[in-house]
This record gives structure tokens, sequence and C-alpha cells, in this order.
């Protein structure tokens, strides 16, 4: 049976930098133990093509990151979590409805919608608990723990998309996972304080030696030592 790996849909720019930028996090931190994708069929009957999803992002556990063509939950698991950003396409409860019904079936452990057009609750969380999946209450920060990572969902403002979705270490969403731009901004600050410190550090030696020899030079130049020196002729 042929399982397409891909079909005409419609992205607006906003969504497909909000997911992208979601997928790139997610597959800097932790490609060497899981599988990342992002807009791939993922196909949860091996007996019909017509049974799939596409979520923004999903991550599964456990393999290192490779490049793959659709994902087969009868082969290799259901993704442990998924992320939908909401679109146009599914802006109605009923469309989302109806796509929820094929998250539980794939059996996916973790589904998150994010809304970056809702001011008031922009993030919903369900859990897959005994075939079923069950949406969380959601708490009175706002934020979710994303269950399957050990991390937390936080929504942040962003100067051209309004609200942006990431992943933080830590609640308050002070410890961001960073994109890949920002660790590249961190790593290029962190060695120019290396070299600043390298270049102080051999001043500072260089001084040191400048300020021996200046100390041996008086006291080779001192009467005393003079005199010692004619002794020992």
């Amino acid at each position: 049976m042929h399982f397409p790996a891909h079909e005409e849909m419609p992205e607006t720019n906003r969504h497909l930098e909000l997911r992208t930028a979601l997928y790139l996090i997610l597959k800097r931190e932790f490609a060497t133990r899981a599988t990342i994708g992002s807009e791939q069929f993922v196909y949860y009957d091996p007996t019909t093509a017509k049974k799939k999803l596409a979520p923004d992002a999903f991550i599964k556990l456990g393999e290192p990151h490779a490049t793959f063509r659709v994902w087969k939950t009868w082969q290799r698991g259901a993704p442990d979590v998924a992320v939908e950003v909401v679109s146009d396409s599914d802006v109605a409860d009923e469309a989302w409805d109806q796509k929820l019904e094929r998250y539980r079936a794939a059996g996916i452990g973790e589904v998150v919608r994010f809304d970056p057009d809702d001011a008031e609750q922009p993030l919903r969380a369900w859990d897959h608990i005994d075939g079923d999946l069950v949406e969380r209450s959601r708490p009175d920060d706002g934020v979710f723990e994303c269950v399957g990572l050990g991390l937390f969902w936080v929504v942040v403002p962003h100067p051209s998309f309004g609200q942006m979705l990431r992943l933080s270490r830590d609640r308050e969403g002070s410890d961001l996972l960073p994109t890949p731009e920002e660790a590249e901004a961190r790593a290029r600050k962190e060695a120019e304080r290396a070299q600043k410190e390298a270049e102080r550090s051999r001043d500072q030696l260089a001084a040191e030696v400048a300020e021996l020899r200046r100390m041996l030079g008086e006291r080779a130049k001192s009467p005393k030592a003079a005199r010692k020196r004619k002794q020992e002729r």
C-alpha cells in the first residue's frame, strides 16, 4: 500500500515561521536522543493511507534523529509529544474536534494546541490516558508542563508574530531552550568573553614578568650586590 509523503496544503508565512522555530529548537536540544518531525505525515493504520495527521512539530524519544519520509506508528511507535499551531483551517471547534480524534486514534502521548491569536488562552494540552485524550485543567499562570520532555511550555511575546510558543527548563520561562540563532549569539558572546579574559591574563602575565625583570635589574645595580660580585672575583 502506498503512503504519500505530502499533499498540497496552504500555509501562512507566520504559521511556517512558528512551527519551523519550534522544530529547530527541539532538534537542537534532542537530536542525539530523539527523532523530530514537522509537517510529515504520521500514519496510524496499516490498512489505509487515509488515516493520518501532520503535526506542526512532534518528537519521539529513544533513537538519535535521522531523516525520514513518513512516520508509521505500527513500525516506530506513536510520537511522545505533538504540537499543533492553530491555522485558518482548524480555528472552528468542529475542525479541531476532528483533528483531536485523529490524535487520539494515533496514540500520541501528549498533544499541545497553540493559538497565537488567542490572548486569553493561547495554550491547551491533552494527555493520552487509557486510550483517550484528556484535556488538562488550565494552570493559574497558564504554563503547562511538558510531561514527555520534562520541560515547560511557555508563551512569550514576539515582535513579528505577537506570541510564540517556547520550551523552558523552568516554569517562569527564564531558562528557555534557545533557537539556533540565540545559541549562536550566546556562543559568539562566550567566545568574545573568553578571548577578552585570555587577553587580560596575557597582559597581566606580561606586566608581572616586566616587574620581575625591573626588580632583578635594580637588585643587580645595588651597592650590596656590587660588593658581593667584587668579593667573588
